[in-house]
């Protein structure tokens, strides 16, 4: 298993190496994207590579002075690396219109970053009204057009019927890894799980298959050895051999893996993550269909949403809820980017629904570069010893 969890940790560490690496051993042309509404199987289809973009760890400087500084650092990392010729090896880059600034992210980049071509998909906020679906369909049928000329390829229905199975089994396999962990968390540390799903959006999806199916299998085995030997879900340990006590994290992009290793060293474990880095990546399988952009048109409008879309006033403050009681946690951690106005309109009634239910939440407010570990370790202490 060891090896496995190498692969991904080398991928998630560094995308943008990695994405080099593979665009020179495999001559794939290589399309970025920015957030989990743009459908990888396009991209798939059409012979290439699809990259997630995650901005950088490093100095944000050349962005500043294109953005404000009360933009996400996500957007910023982003722009940050395309101005500094990060992205070069990219063939092109897909933009979802989700939250403001990803949008005006879009809008920067075609401005300022030459290389590759741009291309926005314009999906509808409203995900559940009569038409949603359909405008959904009208706007993958022409993203399958720009990709098509963009990439010079020709995207044949058995071409989309293929990617459609091979996302399904990773979203398959990556729900499968997450339900065993979430029975018995000492199967998998925390850190070791973001970045099997970090890497799953990165590296090539035949080996991401291939290796979650691996994965899967080691830690099914693992999870009847320790069934043998009943327990209470409070009270086994994480991955660290600790008690713990059970939690979700929601909220959006988590690239902060030591976050959950300072959970657990607090004495906690996340058994869920209701994160674009999370659940609502492989949330929601492809339904058989013969018509494929109808099955994507359904999938990405049935998912479970983010603030940035809209199925129903209470839908999200519904689904938390309900997921925190299936779960059996004790309390919710919402990880919410600096700045990002969407996750922060909609946590105060999502704490508020939880509230009702009876379950704590805490919000952790962070940013590139994280604050000192010190910091963040007696806050979560204080959290769990509340509860």
């Amino acid at each position: 298993m060891e090896e496995i969890l190498q692969i991904f940790s080398e991928a998630a560490e560094d995308p943008l190496n990695y994405g080099r690496r593979y665009k020179a051993a495999s001559g794939k042309k290589i399309v970025g994207y920015v957030c989990t509404y743009v459908p990888e199987e396009l991209i798939l289809a059409a012979g290439a590579h699809p990259l997630r973009l995650f901005g950088t760890k490093g100095e944000l400087g050349w962005a500043d002075a294109h953005l404000q500084s009360y933009c996400c650092s996500l957007v910023r990392g982003i722009m940050e690396e395309g101005l500094k010729g990060g992205t070069d090896f990219l063939d092109g880059i897909v933009f979802p219109h989700t939250c403001d600034s990803i949008q005006r992210l879009s809008d920067l980049w075609r401005m300022n970053v030459p290389k590759g071509f741009h291309l926005d998909a314009v999906m509808p906020v409203k995900l559940h009204t009569e038409s949603a679906r359909s405008y959904f369909i009208a706007v993958l049928e022409r993203l399958q057009r720009d990709l098509e000329r963009e990439l010079r390829a020709r995207i044949s229905d058995d071409d989309l019927y293929h990617a459609c199975e091979q996302m399904d089994e990773i979203r398959k396999r990556l729900q499968r890894i997450y339900e065993l962990r979430c029975g018995d968390p000492s199967l998998l540390a925390g850190d070791d799980l973001y970045t099997v799903v970090k890497g799953a959006m990165i590296m090539d999806r035949r080996q991401v298959n291939e290796l979650l199916s691996k994965l899967t299998d080691v830690l099914a085995a693992r999870s009847q050895i320790e069934n043998s030997s009943p327990s209470s879900l409070e009270s086994r340990g994480t991955a660290r051999n600790k008690p713990s006590v059970r939690l979700i994290m929601a909220g959006g992009v988590c690239n902060h893996p030591r976050i959950q290793r300072l959970i657990e060293e607090a004495g906690g474990t996340v058994v869920w993550g209701d994160l674009c880095t999370g659940s609502r990546y492989f949330a929601a399988p492809i339904a058989g269909t013969p018509a494929p952009l109808d099955a994507l048109a359904d999938r990405y409008t049935a998912r479970d949403v983010c603030p940035a879309k809209h199925a129903g006033l209470r839908n999200r403050s519904e689904h938390i809820v309900s997921l925190a009681q299936e779960k059996q946690v004790r309390g919710v951690v919402f990880l919410q980017l600096k700045f990002c106005d969407p996750h922060a309109f909609d946590y105060p009634y999502l704490r508020s629904a939880l509230e009702k239910a009876g379950i704590p939440s805490l919000l952790l407010e962070v940013e590139d570069p994280l604050p000192a570990e010190g910091q963040l370790r007696t806050r979560f202490e204080a959290f769990l010893e509340m509860l």
